[in-house]
Parts: C-alpha cells; structure tokens; sequence
C-alpha cells in the first residue's frame, strides 16, 4: 500500500520508495513461508523496480517453501458432481413419468442404475435393472432414450463407448455434429445390457442368463429397436455375451 502511495501521490522520493521496495525484498526472501498475498504484492512491486531500475528480481522459486501443495485430488469432488448429476437425472425422469406415462412406459431409475455398474454396485444394479425390464418388456414400443452425449460418457462403461465411436465412424455424417451429440439408446436395451453384465459378473445361473436372453431376442426382433442403430448394436452385443457365457460354462 505504502508502494502504490509513493507511485500515485509522490509524496516521498524516488529514493524513499527504492529503499521500501529493497527492505520488502529482502524479507520476502528471508522468509521461510509465504501467503498468496506476498505473492501478489511481489508481482506488483517487481514492475515498479524494474520500470525505475532496468532491473528484475532473482528467481524466488526454490526460496521459500509453498503453503500448500498443488497436487490436490479431485477425485472426491468428480464424484460428489457425478452423484449430484445423477439424482438432477432421475428427477427429470419423474417428471417424464408423470407428464407422459399414460403414452409410454418410462422407467425412472435408468441412470440410477448406470451410475451403480459404474461404481461397482453390480447387486444394486441387477435390482434396479431387473425391475425396469420387467417394467418394459410388454410395454410400448416408443420408449424414452439415454442420448451418449459427450457428457454421458464418463457414466458408460467401455463396451457401450466403443459402440458410440463406432456408430460415429461407420454411419453418421462427420459434418453433422448435430446428430454426432444426440445418438440415442432405449432405456429397455441399456436395462438389458446392464442386466447381463450384473448376472455375468455375479455369477448367477444359466438360468437366469436363458431367461435374460429370451428377453434380448424378443427386443431384437422389434422393428423400434432395429431402427436405431446403437440399440441394434448394443442388443447384438448382449446376446453374443450371454450365449459366451452360456457355452462357457455349460
């Protein structure tokens, strides 16, 4: 503050600030610990010296130690936004039940349970999943879809993520950025997916894995489903791991 009296009033001498400006170095230097406040006084008072003396200071990086450390992790703070993404999308999907559902078929808990695959909750999942297939297996064909935007990504496991790429690749005009960012799956295909991953990994019986099946083929045969590709690709993907699984351990 005395810094910037001298510079806008002049009240004291070219010298007098000179001197101010050398004690302040010389403190700044001397001192073991430094606050963010040190270092905005020193990035003002650098070009004041070297304005009036042609001269900047020395490096003071390895002079003092920081107060904190800039490896900072982040990973709770990406969660803690995850989840609360997750809850705003179960939200907007009870509201879509409540405005539409007489139309449709809308199960509300897709994204819960996309987020529970993703956080290794397989038994969650399978609960959660299992009661929306049994929800939509009779319903109406025209269902609402989870769009693989770029922000959705993070929640899609690695299998899906390579269908969207794909479906990008083969089949969408490149210059259509548009559609690129609005490629739909169903909520009954990615409920199935989900499904079989959880029973694989879980190691339910086969079964269960016969009984998913039946319900994958019934939804391949649909004409909605085959008319959208991601859903045509991630239900040929489903089958083709269940029937894996199956010959496996048979």
């Amino acid at each position: 503050m005395r810094c910037l009296s001298v510079t806008k009033c002049r009240r004291f001498t070219q010298a007098t600030l000179n001197a101010d400006i050398q004690r302040y170095q010389n403190r700044f230097y001397e001192s073991s610990e430094i606050c963010i406040t040190d270092v905005l006084i020193h990035n003002l008072v650098n070009p004041i010296r070297h304005a009036e003396s042609n001269q900047m200071f020395p490096e003071f990086t390895d002079l003092a130690k920081p107060v904190i450390s800039l490896d900072l992790d982040t990973s709770k703070l990406v969660e803690l936004l995850q989840q609360s993404a997750v809850e705003h999308l179960t939200m907007f999907r009870q509201l879509q039940a409540q405005d539409f559902g007489s139309m449709t078929t809308i199960v509300t808990t897709d994204f819960e349970a996309l987020y529970a695959y993703k956080c290794g909750e397989y038994q969650r999942c399978l609960q959660l999943s299992t009661h929306n297939v049994r929800t939509m297996i009779d319903g109406c064909q025209h269902l609402p879809c989870v769009f693989a935007v770029t922000e959705f990504i993070q929640l899609l496991d690695n299998n899906i993520a390579s269908l969207v790429g794909l479906t990008l690749l083969a089949g969408v005009d490149r210059s259509d950025y548009r559609y690129a960012h609005h490629i739909p799956i169903t909520q009954s295909s990615l409920s199935l997916y989900l499904l079989t991953q959880c029973q694989i990994k879980l190691h339910h019986s086969l079964t269960s894995l016969a009984k998913t099946l039946d319900y994958v083929q019934v939804a391949r045969r649909n004409p909605y489903h085959q008319q959208i590709t991601l859903d045509h690709l991630l239900l040929k993907l489903t089958e083709r791991k269940i029937v894996r699984y199956i010959s496996v351990d048979s």
